[in-house]
Formats: C-alpha cells, structure tokens, sequence
C-alpha cells in the first residue's frame, strides 16, 4: 500500500496546487455560507419583532421553491389526510 508521504512525492506541483485553490475556494464559501445564515436568523429575528410567525414564513418561503405542479400535488395529498383524519 502507498503511504501519504510517498503519495504527496507522486504528486505533481500543478497537483498540489489546484488541490490547494479547491481547499481555499471551499474555505472561503463556507465563511459566506456562514455569513449568510447569521443574515437570515436576523431577518427572522426582524420578522419577529412585526409579529409575523417565522414557522409560517418558512414554510411560504418553502412553498415558493416548489414548482405549481408539485405544491398543488402536496396540497391535494395533505387534504386527503386530513380527510382521514378528520373521519375518526
């Protein structure tokens, strides 16, 4: 088996160097990532203080990425179990 040390010499140094601007270019979109999700828990937060519900929100926001065929199939689903439901 090939150790690490011997697999870093095989390594070319054009090699080495993409894999380390793939690793910076990840780093770097994880910071944003992060960045963005602190943005979004202030929104909610802002939300809050008008008194709007953030589970409601989340779910519209939930909704609105789901095309029309696939929120109107989900909708006719959940209604059919409430039916069910509803009958006991």
């Amino acid at each position: 088996m090939i150790s690490d040390a011997d697999r870093a010499d095989q390594m070319g140094q054009a090699t080495r160097e993409k894999l380390k601007q793939f690793i910076a270019r990840i780093e770097r979109l994880e910071a944003e990532k992060a960045e963005l999700a602190t943005d979004i828990r202030e929104v909610y937060a802002e939300v809050k203080t008008f008194g709007f519900d953030n589970k409601v929100m989340r779910k519209v926001i939930a909704l609105r990425k789901q095309d029309a065929a696939e929120r109107a199939e989900q909708e006719a689903l959940l209604e059919m179990y409430m039916e069910v439901v509803a009958d006991q």
